[in-house]
């Protein structure tokens, strides 16, 4: 069978009805006022309340998902489910999805659950992309369901909170379709986030340190990325050669520090994305280790000042549904990358978005998509259309 242009041919979200105003988290936790939605760059936290958690929402999202597409459950050959929230140390989050295709009589279909923090539902993803790529591949869809409730003990990390799930159906000839060669990942092993209490559902985290690993996972993942690149194509790459750049988002001021840091990253590969004024006042920090570059406030600072016209082109689109609902584990980088579809995908045709996967303990990939109209239903115009997501941000009720 002919495998061309593997992706991600529909998508859907699900999140709870239920959320916070940061502003009034701020007031609650008695923080200074704009610390959560300045300093955090939040504005909104979803919350699941205690009729939901993922296995509700991987049940609704897979059902609407199928539904609004018009898929025959039987079509389904793989299902992947990426997730850290534990329902059950033993059974996955799968077994309880396999009712929806059961009713159907379809009961062969591969694949379990990925676990490491928020990276696995990138795993998912690409272990669904490589069955299909594979000669294993049947002929039928794969579906992936990326899938979190994030919520923190009482403290500095509690805003950084949301939940949400998203399914993906992975085929060939998709609009959004896996540029496979220019993959680069970053794993090492560290504990900046970690979950070594069985009887609790908040998790240990070393904030300073999660923040470092990072970054200096992404900065490994770019040079990676870039390297390949330039092998494949015999052309430096920059930032100037991705239209989007979309980052998995624990807070939204991280997502402005990574941005920050590949334009930083391109200042000292000496690439053109970088104009001369810019140059200028990024040398002082060209001869920083990387170590004493990640620590400096200055280089942040100067950076995000420098990179900031092209972050509000390239990044900001997609900030709306990780703003708005949180961080959401597993889920957050694919509702990065739906935000940019619901905003921009009359423009989308022919355009390359670069994704950034990290989960700490650690995990990360960098890869990318190209885009393409698509054919109805699987086209970004109705995968937009089936996200709906003002009308679904709009219907939220905002609890005290």
């Amino acid at each position: 069978m002919e495998c061309k242009d593997v992706g991600i041919l529909a998508m859907d979200m699900y999140f709870p009805p239920t959320c916070v105003q940061q502003e009034a988290l701020e007031v609650h936790d008695g923080a200074s006022k704009g610390k959560y939605t300045i300093g955090l760059g939040q504005d909104c936290m979803a919350f699941c309340s205690e009729v939901e958690d993922v296995i509700s929402m991987s049940l609704t999202v897979v059902k609407s998902l199928l539904e609004k597409y018009h898929i025959d459950p039987k079509l389904i050959g793989r299902l992947e489910v990426g997730s850290e929230t534990v329902i059950d140390k033993s059974k996955s989050i799968k077994t309880w999805l396999m009712q929806i295709f059961e009713e159907s009589g379809n009961t062969d279909i591969e694949g379990v659950d990925s676990s490491n923090a928020c990276y696995g539902g990138t795993a998912a993803l690409l272990n669904c992309v490589n069955w299909v790529e594979s000669r294993c591949w049947d002929g039928r869809y794969g579906l992936v369901v990326c899938t979190d409730s994030a919520v923190y003990a009482e403290g500095p990390a509690r805003p950084t909170g949301g939940a949400a799930a998203i399914a993906m159906l992975i085929g060939p000839n998709a609009p959004i379709s896996f540029e496979s060669k220019y993959r680069a990942s970053h794993m090492a092993h560290v504990y900046d986030f970690y979950k070594p209490d069985l009887a609790s559902e908040y998790p240990v985290v070393d904030g300073k340190l999660s923040q470092t690993c990072y970054l200096m996972a992404l900065d490994s993942c770019y040079r990676q990325y870039c390297a390949k690149y330039e092998k494949l194509v015999g052309e430096k790459f920059s930032i100037s050669d991705a239209d989007y750049c979309v980052f998995h988002s624990p807070y939204n001021k991280l997502v402005q520090k990574s941005f920050a840091r590949l334009y930083f990253n391109d200042f000292m590969r000496n690439c053109s994305s970088v104009d001369n004024d810019a140059k200028e006042k990024l040398q002082p920090f060209a001869n920083l280790t990387s170590e004493e570059s990640y620590q400096s406030r200055d280089l942040e600072k100067g950076s995000q000042q420098l990179a900031k016209h092209l972050y509000d082109i390239k990044v900001q689109p997609s900030t709306l549904l990780p703003k708005q609902i949180g961080n959401m584990y597993t889920a957050s980088l694919y509702a990065a990358l739906a935000s940019v579809i619901y905003n921009k995908h009359a423009s989308l045709s022919g355009q390359r978005i670069v994704m950034f996967s990290y989960g700490s303990g650690l995990t990360s990939t960098m890869f990318s998509f190209k885009l393409n109209e698509g054919q109805h239903p699987f086209s970004l115009t109705n995968i937009a259309s089936v996200l709906d997501v003002t009308a679904k941000l709009e219907s939220r009720h905002v609890e005290s």
